[in-house]
């Protein structure tokens, strides 16, 4: 996940190969509460890992519950509807699939118990379910502002004498919530009737559909009333599959109605959900080819390739897909006229106000919007914009925007607070990644060059890991070719210097976290002993091997970008690159530098001979045929003698900023 105040996305060009979804978020948190609610363990398979599943795991460990994780898979012990806690304290972030559920489970099963979350999550109404659950006894307070979270929860006087009434119409959670928790009751006929018209319907198949799973047979008149029959027992299935998540399949189906590849004719394939699934936001698929896109679907599979370009604008009731309706306002975009998206006034209570969301960020790119209490209008920009998207701390905001990446401006788009993501799919910007392609020049390279000891290393993967950037160690190259040649019993001569340079071509070189890897191999340390040194100048001196490594170093060149440093980076690598950065430290600091490093290692040495080992060292770097160091002529120049890394970093990246369009 990208972990970062901001992520640059460059324009990109083209989309194409295969996406393995994260479990569906709407289905793992109802399974995750259906497992705890019964008898005996449920073994669940491709869970989803992210936010809103990590506060209902803690939530479910607090009441008591067993819970065993290993990767996607979760082992449930449930409660057989009696809490080993009647006292907890619980804090559900923004996951609404937590928060209401657990109100009403908590509720029924009786206790005392607070439930909590972000600021976000206290602005979100709650105020219908916890009328309904009065309605039956329960007691339940308002710790803040009545109708919002957070919440006291004790033990009530239940009566069920009448039907249970529920609004319909401010979100469909609150009578999944009710449809969950209910079957505790199990005494007599439950009767739930719904107030209004039933929003977001394809959650209430998905709930009713997971009950059937746990042994609940939920009747339903309509979509006004619902009655749970008498006798009703949660029955662990034993194992559970999570299909994968519909809702951010959305982004994958609308990539390749946008993205065209020429060399990828095959387009976007998702695999693991097909157009068999239980989740409503499936739909999508409907709305995507109405626009234009070419689908194939079967049982476990989508296939996306573009088809109508631009895409078609449409006029649609989105009250069945109302969390991929999002990703419909930013293929609005690329249409060929106006799109409206009616019936989503489920979008103002969600993570955010979306509608209002949505409005503001695509006016920001150029486009014409109207909004209203429950649709959002969209004319596609007659000149595109470039601009800072706010996310609002709502995951899809930032997942949906990142599609506007494609616009013919050829313009970077910038999420904010791209992190957000991990509430459903912590993994999305590197997926979207592994399935887009660009044009090299547009994929944006940051070089910092500089002489020995300057510390154009660690400014650079400090600048590299704030802008969620590849990093490239140049110097560490010939060292790590030197290490491998001489693992493959190559000797480093100019007799094998052919061997030597294929080698080089394709070292599985990475550079993470402070680490240097080899494939699986950590060569960190084995690279920086006085014999890797001089192997690492043996080869240097070979010249077929230094084209290999030019080659090699081109291929960090990788979106969403990268930043490099070296002696040549600016001028011989990627004379092409955004910002080139000469670092001009003077001898004296850079002895100073490394006189420290070298006594906390326990290695004696004067200030004196290390400057002058330094200055001897520039000479030869300096006039040296191949490379010489010298700054590029359109670099900038940074004195850091005087700087400390956390400065200097701070000048690159306001250099940078610089550069960019926003």
């Amino acid at each position: 996940m990208f972990d970062t105040a901001f992520l640059d996305i460059p324009a990109l060009t083209g989309a194409g190969g295969t996406v393995h979804l994260p479990g569906s978020k709407s289905i793992s948190n109802r399974v995750l509460l259906l497992a705890a609610l019964s008898e005996g363990r449920t073994t669940v398979h491709d869970l989803l890992a992210s936010d809103d599943t990590a506060v209902m795991l803690a939530a479910l460990r607090q009441l008591g519950c067993g819970v065993e994780e290993n990767g996607s898979t979760a082992v449930i012990t449930g409660l057989g509807g009696r809490p080993v806690q009647q006292q907890a304290k619980l804090y559900l972030g923004n996951a609404g699939t937590a928060m209401r559920p657990l109100t009403a489970a908590l509720a029924l099963l009786g206790g005392d118990f607070e439930l909590s979350g972000v600021p976000r999550m206290h602005e979100r109404p709650i105020g219908d379910l916890v009328d309904a659950l009065r309605g039956l006894g329960c007691a339940i307070d308002y710790l803040g502002e009545d109708g919002f979270p957070p919440l006291r929860i004790r033990t009530g006087q239940l009566m069920l004498d009448a039907p249970i009434r529920v609004r319909g119409d401010v979100s469909s959670q609150f009578l999944t919530a009710l449809l969950l928790a209910l079957p505790l009751l199990s005494g007599r006929d439950i009767h739930i009737d719904v107030v209004g018209e039933l929003i977001s319907r394809p959650y209430i198949k998905i709930t009713l559909n997971l009950l059937a799973r746990f042994g609940i047979a939920v009747r339903r008149e309509g979509w006004q009333r619902f009655t749970i029959p008498v006798g009703s027992r949660y029955r662990s299935p034993g194992t559970i599959h999570v299909e994968g998540d519909a809702s951010s399949a959305s982004y994958f189906i609308a990539l390749g109605a946008i993205g065209a590849w020429a060399e990828v004719q095959n387009g976007i394939e998702i695999s693991g959900l097909g157009e068999a699934s239980i989740q409503g936001d499936i739909r999508f698929i409907e709305a995507a080819r109405q626009m234009g896109a070419s689908i194939d679907a079967s049982a476990n599979s989508l296939r996306i390739r573009r088809g109508a370009w631009p895409l078609k604008a449409i006029d649609l009731d989105c009250n069945h897909i109302p969390d991929a309706a999002m990703t419909l306002a930013v293929m609005a975009l690329y249409a060929d006229g106006t799109s409206t998206l009616r019936n989503i006034a489920s979008w103002r209570v969600k993570e955010t106000d979306r509608i209002a969301a949505m409005a503001c960020e695509l006016r920001k790119l150029g486009a014409s919007v109207e909004e209203g209490a429950d649709f959002i209008r969209i004319t596609p920009p007659v000149k595109w914009t470039s601009a800072p998207i706010h996310t609002y701390d709502d995951h899809r905001v930032a997942m949906c925007f990142s599609l506007a990446a494609f616009n013919s401006a050829r313009l970077p788009i910038r999420i904010l607070d791209p992190r957000c993501v991990g509430k459903t799919f912590p993994d999305y910007f590197e997926t979207l990644f592994s399935v887009t392609r660009t044009a090299q020049e547009l994929i944006p390279v940051i070089c910092i060059d500089g002489p020995t000891a300057s510390g154009k290393g660690t400014v650079a993967a400090v600048v590299a890991q704030k802008l969620g950037y590849h990093f490239l160690d140049s110097g560490a190259m010939y060292r790590i070719t030197a290490l491998a040649a001489t693992q493959a019993g190559l000797a480093i001569t100019a007799e094998q210097e052919a061997a030597i340079a294929s080698l080089a071509r394709q070292l599985p070189v990475r550079f993470s976290e402070g680490k240097v890897l080899l494939g699986e191999q950590n060569v960190t340390e084995a690279i920086r002993t006085e014999e890797g040194g001089m192997n690492a100048s043996r080869v240097s001196a070979l010249p077929s091997v230094r084209l290999a490594l030019v080659d090699l170093q081109h291929g960090f060149r990788q979106l969403p970008g990268l930043v490099a440093d070296g002696r040549d980076m600016g001028t011989v690598i990627f004379p092409d690159a955004a910002l080139k950065i000469f670092l001009t430290a003077s001898a004296r600091h850079r002895a100073e530098r490394r006189h420290k490093q070298l006594i906390s290692k326990g290695i004696s040495a004067t200030i004196a001979e290390i400057q002058q080992d330094l200055e001897a060292r520039d000479a030869r770097d300096m006039s040296r045929q191949a490379a010489p160091l010298k700054p590029a002529d359109d670099a900038a120049l940074l004195d850091n003698s005087e700087l400390s890394i956390e400065e200097s970093v701070a000048q690159v990246l306001q250099l940078w900023q610089r550069t960019r369009p926003f």
